[in-house]
């Protein structure tokens, strides 16, 4: 596959940081865990930063779901459920892949991948739109292969991986599909990585927490605490990771999620990390500010009563 060169300067020119609104679509396997439901609400209330112009289902396969296709149609219904209960019904949401890559250079059909792909092409390299994904992202790297153009025209930004220094790399996201993890850091498309054990791990919260600042924010915020609740039979000493809101912080505030640029790493066949100095660079977030990021996200809660 030969994707579209795309030099340094202008791959920094998009990992740079931002002015004014960012327009994005959210991927993400909104049903796997907790922690989707915090973003997809995150980013809806970030409008002063945020144009959130779709959402994509995004497959999962553990012990919620049968399989790929089933945990991306729960997916689907469940951000149907979140918007419904948000009173928004003007964003749409696209079923994604009913499968992961069967092979590196084969891309699976959805209509999220080729609604990616038609906005895309509608934007530009002034005005890139931003493919945050917080699942697998068999979905974004199947809408690269069918239209390697794309790469000139989006910023991903990706919750995926271990820390560079973390011993293995096999987390959730990144080992569902590993041919479709390769394309992103292979493509060369502008990428912001934000790791999972060691950075977005941060992100902890308590029962307790989520009822005084969460439960009283309208309907939504009941929802997000019943769904906190209902995950653990006993809170007591018990704290949860939030992972997926670490990429809506990112995008509302670079300063909460410190960054650095680095060669673009390699996941070897043993599911490890190693990197090679002549890649291209790519935005890697090393730390997340904890309290500035919860504290953002309780204030626009209450914002919405």
């Amino acid at each position: 596959m030969e994707y579209p060169i795309i030099t340094e300067t202008q791959r920094m020119e998009r990992l740079n940081a931002r002015t004014g609104k960012i327009r994005m679509v959210l991927d993400t396997d909104t049903f796997n865990e907790i922690d989707d439901q915090f973003a997809v609400v995150y980013a809806l209330q970030s409008p002063e930063r945020l144009q959130v112009e779709a959402f994509y289902a995004a497959p999962f396969f553990n012990e919620l779901s049968t399989g790929p296709k089933d945990g991306m149609e729960k997916s689907y219904h469940e951000l149907h459920k979140i918007l419904n209960l948000m009173g928004r019904t003007d964003i749409p949401i696209y079923k994604g892949s009913e499968t992961y890559l069967p092979g590196p250079e084969t891309p699976v059909e959805s209509d999220a991948a080729r609604n990616l792909v038609e906005r895309a092409m509608a934007s530009s390299p002034e005005d890139p739109l931003y493919v945050v994904a917080i699942g697998a992202i068999t979905n974004v790297a199947s809408a690269i292969l069918m239209e390697p153009r794309i790469i000139e025209n989006i910023v991903v930004v990706w919750l995926g991986g271990h820390a560079l220094h973390w011993q293995h790399t096999r987390e959730f996201n990144l080992e569902q599909d590993i041919p479709a993890v390769r394309i992103i850091l292979n493509s060369g498309v502008p990428l912001v990585l934000i790791p999972c054990m060691g950075v977005a791990s941060h992100l902890q919260t308590t029962l307790s927490e989520i009822k005084d600042f969460v439960k009283e924010s309208g309907v939504i915020g009941e929802y997000l605490y019943e769904t906190f609740r209902q995950v653990h039979p006993d809170h007591f000493a018990y704290s949860r990771v939030i992972w997926d809101i670490s990429t809506i912080a990112y995008l509302v505030d670079e300063r909460n999620t410190p960054s650095v640029l680095l060669s673009s790493p390699i996941v070897s066949d043993e599911v490890r990390w190693s990197q090679d100095q002549s890649r291209h660079l790519i935005r890697y977030v090393h730390y997340i500010d904890r309290n500035r990021v919860f504290r953002d996200f309780f204030q626009k809660l209450h914002g919405s009563i």
